[in-house]
């Protein structure tokens, strides 16, 4: 993490989060998870399967936007994803050119976090170019939710309201999750693009977007 001060990404914190209590972890899915499987079968499984910072692979990932983190006791009528709307239509109504997909990982035991199993150190940059709409697709392999933050560029999260999606700088996937989010490029620079648990992002759940 020591290259992230040359990266421009203006309010990020830079200190030292060594000596946290990573016992009680917020975000764990303690209960069922759907998707979660035991890394066999599927090629993408496969793929992944032997990676150091891989202990789990979603098989079977579904989108959950209507339902509410986990820990809301049964029957209360919560604010999801699936509820929210812009109130204008979004200002750039070309369809993505490309999808780029990423699987938010990590293995449990060692406490290595990443996406595609790779932590920031191993991962290349990923380049957009300006002013290119691309689609992030997000899968969550992993046990714990991940609120994923894209700094300098806005995330248009894809929830079934069309040209209404709601802009978004961060956006939280449950474990077992694959979601998606349109981007227009449009603020050239490298931008931060990290797990905003900071333990999370501090272990390696951190990739620069460049945009040039």
């Amino acid at each position: 993490m020591r290259t992230m001060t040359d990266m421009g990404m203006g309010g990020m914190p830079h200190g030292s989060i060594s000596g946290m209590d990573h016992g009680a972890m917020p975000g764990m899915d303690h209960g069922s998870m759907p998707g979660m499987s035991g890394m066999e079968a599927t090629p993408e499984a496969k793929e992944l399967q032997g990676r150091v910072g891989v202990d789990n692979v979603a098989e079977m990932p579904v989108e959950r936007l209507n339902r509410a983190g986990e820990g809301f006791p049964a029957g209360r009528r919560v604010l999801t994803y699936a509820d929210l709307r812009a109130a204008r239509r979004g200002g750039d109504p070309r369809p993505p050119s490309r999808d780029i997909t990423l699987h938010l990982t990590g293995n449990m035991e060692r406490f290595i976090w990443g996406f595609d199993g790779k932590k920031f150190s191993e991962a290349q940059p990923i380049v957009l170019q300006r002013g290119e709409r691309v689609r992030f697709v997000l899968i969550n392999d992993s046990m714990m939710e991940h609120p994923i933050h894209l700094h300098g560029l806005w995330s248009e999260l894809e929830n079934g309201h069309a040209d209404y999606r709601p802009y978004k700088h961060t956006i939280n996937v449950k474990p077992g999750e694959k979601l998606s989010y349109l981007v227009t490029a449009d603020e050239p620079g490298p931008w931060a693009y990290h797990c905003h648990l900071l333990y999370h992002m501090e272990m390696g759940m951190f990739r620069e977007v460049r945009v040039s």
